[in-house]
């Protein structure tokens, strides 16, 4: 600010005057803020947690510094995740970013107006999240984990695994969009490994064993367990019941693998967590969550148990080992 000063003396009195030549009062930058609303408990979630960190940093965003992430968790509660959601639109917030689909139901009750950022959907059209994935309409955007060539992947490595495969049990939920969604897909891809697909709805937690029963009477020779609610929930009791039945199973959630189930083929969720942060930085920049593609996987990963093998008695050949992305032993 550049400014002249002088004074003007008359008798006893002198009067001080200031001729501003140029003023340009800087107000301060606003840093954006962020909401993060997880359900599960961050210790759960950690690596796409870090995942989403790294995706912010790539893209010059330092937490505390030029960016201000608010984050809440629920602890598991959905009650807790709707008064969560309604305290961060309060907030006004610039976006919420959400790991998933009950976040993004609660946080989309909440507020039409606030972006929302999806790190991760099954089915985002079907869950009435968005209009289209190329035109998602409203306030909501971001990363959807269904591929169609996914289920006949999970077909393909489950037919190397148990060559004589010829009957393959699914449980998941008929009410769960995504579910529904990747049951067609598998059916489509069955007929090209010629293997019969028995379904089996669980609606209820109390569901689970009795629908392994009948995959055992109804002598399947794998399991495939579909990613909902109810079964993620329940993920060490489906994978103990996998075990105790001597069932190869594949998983279309990463954490069932880590619980001790055999295999999980899908999408790598730590990229799709990192590529959320660039959602954010479009939204911030001024795109409209309306306008912004829902984008699919492009990076997927391929997890062996093979403890759970050696539970089950099963040799995973070696050209399966060679392709996966991480083995546990």
């Amino acid at each position: 600010m550049k400014s002249r000063v002088g004074t003007i003396s008359v008798g006893l009195l002198t009067t001080v005057w200031l001729t501003s030549i140029s003023v340009h009062a800087q107000q301060p930058a606003k840093i954006p803020r962020i909401g993060y609303l997880g359900q599960a408990s961050p210790a759960a979630l950690a690596a796409r947690i870090e995942s989403f960190r790294q995706g912010l940093r790539e893209l010059g965003y330092i937490e505390g510094k030029n960016i201000v992430i608010e984050w809440r968790n629920a602890g598991g509660s959905p009650d807790r995740v709707r008064e969560l959601a309604a305290e961060l639109a309060g907030l006004k917030v610039d976006v919420i970013v959400s790991p998933g689909p009950t976040v993004t139901r609660l946080a989309k009750e909440a507020t039409s107006t606030v972006p929302i950022v999806m790190a991760q959907d099954s089915d985002p059209v079907g869950s009435g999240f968005i209009a289209s994935l190329a035109r998602p309409g409203g306030n909501v955007t971001g990363l959807a984990t269904l591929s169609p060539e996914m289920s006949g992947k999970q077909l393909e490595l489950l037919k190397q695994i148990v060559p004589r495969l010829s009957r393959v049990a699914i449980i998941g939920n008929s009410t769960n969009p995504g579910d529904a969604q990747a049951l067609r897909e598998t059916v489509l891809a069955a007929g090209a490994f010629e293997v019969y697909l028995r379904y089996l709805d669980i609606l209820d937690p109390k569901d689970i064993e009795t629908a392994f029963r009948a995959a055992a009477k109804g002598r399947a020779d794998a399991l495939l367990v579909l990613g909902n609610p109810i079964l993620n929930n329940q993920r060490k009791q489906v994978v103990d019941l996998a075990i105790k039945h001597r069932l190869p199973a594949a998983y279309t959630r990463p954490e069932f693998a880590e619980a001790g189930g055999l295999m999980y083929y899908g999408a790598n969720y730590n990229d799709l967590f990192r590529r959320a942060a660039t959602y954010v930085d479009k939204i911030l920049k001024g795109a409209k969550p309306a306008d912004l593609p829902v984008e699919q996987p492009t990076k997927f990963e391929l997890i062996i148990n093979l403890k759970a093998a050696k539970q089950i008695g099963l040799t995973v050949p070696p050209k399966v080992l060679a392709r996966a992305d991480r083995v546990i032993r």
